[in-house]
C-alpha cells in the first residue's frame, strides 16, 4: 500500500496556536510538521539541524515518546484518523465490511434484510473536491476537478436521465474527451454535447462568444 500523501490541516487552529510567533518561527514549525509526516518521530539532532535555535520557541508544540523522539500529538492523531478512514473506505469498496460483525464473517443468509443493507451500502455518494483532485493527480490528467464537481452537482449528479453510480467512471470519460481533443471540457464543444447528453446545448453565436472569452482569459493567465 502506498503512503498517504496528505493529512487534514486546520487553518484556524494553526493561526490561534501560533499567535505571537514570528514568521521564522511559524515557518520552522511547519517544516517540523512536514518532517514528522514524512519521516516519523524525530531526534533532537534532526530537529536542531533543521530549525536551529528556533526550536527553543516551538518546542512547546512537541512531546517526547518513550524512545526520546519528538512528535506533534495533533499531527499524530490526524494521521491515525485519516488512515482509519482510508482503510474503511477501501474495505467498503472491496466488500470487506458488508458481511462482517465484530471481526467475524457472517453468513450471507443470516440476515433477512441483507439485500436492503447491500443496496444501502452501494448508494452513490458525491465526491469531495479533494477526492476528485487526488484522482486527477493519480491519473495524471488535465481535467478541472472544480469544474467537474460544479457541473454534475448542478445536475443533481445525473447522467442524462440516470443517477450517477460511479463518479470515477464519469471522470475517466471526461479525461478521454480532453485527451482526444486537447480542449477543455466545456459545454461549448459539440463533441462534448454528443458524448455527454446532459451538457447544455448553445447556439453558434453563444459558442463563439464563450470561445472568445475563454481565449482572452487564457492569455492573461
Amino acid at each position: 500500500m502506498t503512503k498517504d500523501p496528505a493529512f487534514l490541516f486546520y487553518p484556524n487552529d494553526y493561526i490561534g496556536g501560533t499567535m505571537g510567533w514570528s514568521f521564522e518561527e511559524k515557518g520552522a514549525y511547519i517544516e517540523l510538521l512536514m518532517m514528522q509526516f514524512n519521516r516519523g518521530h524525530m531526534t533532537e539532532h534532526m530537529v536542531r539541524h533543521t530549525v536551529g535555535q528556533l526550536w527553543d520557541t516551538i518546542k512547546v508544540k512537541f512531546k517526547k515518546d518513550p524512545e526520546g523522539l519528538y512528535y506533534n500529538q495533533r499531527l499524530e492523531t490526524e494521521k491515525i484518523k485519516r488512515s482509519d478512514y482510508t482503510a474503511s473506505r477501501r474495505n467498503n469498496l472491496e466488500g470487506v465490511n458488508q458481511y462482517s460483525e465484530s471481526g467475524h464473517t457472517t453468513s450471507r443468509m443470516e440476515n433477512e434484510n441483507e439485500d436492503v443493507n447491500i443496496n444501502k451500502d452501494k448508494r452513490f455518494t458525491p465526491p469531495t473536491i479533494n477526492e476528485v483532485t487526488a484522482y486527477c493527480l493519480e491519473r495524471k490528467n488535465q481535467v478541472d476537478a472544480e469544474y467537474f464537481i460544479d457541473f454534475y452537482a448542478s445536475k443533481g449528479w445525473m447522467i442524462g436521465k440516470n443517477k450517477m453510480k460511479d463518479w470515477k467512471s464519469a471522470l475517466r470519460r471526461a479525461e478521454k474527451w480532453k485527451e482526444s481533443t486537447n480542449k477543455p471540457l466545456t459545454p461549448i464543444n459539440t463533441r462534448a454535447t454528443e458524448e455527454y447528453p446532459d451538457f447544455p446545448k448553445q447556439s453558434k453565436e453563444d459558442q463563439e462568444k464563450v470561445s472568445k472569452l475563454i481565449s482572452e482569459t487564457a492569455k492573461k493567465l
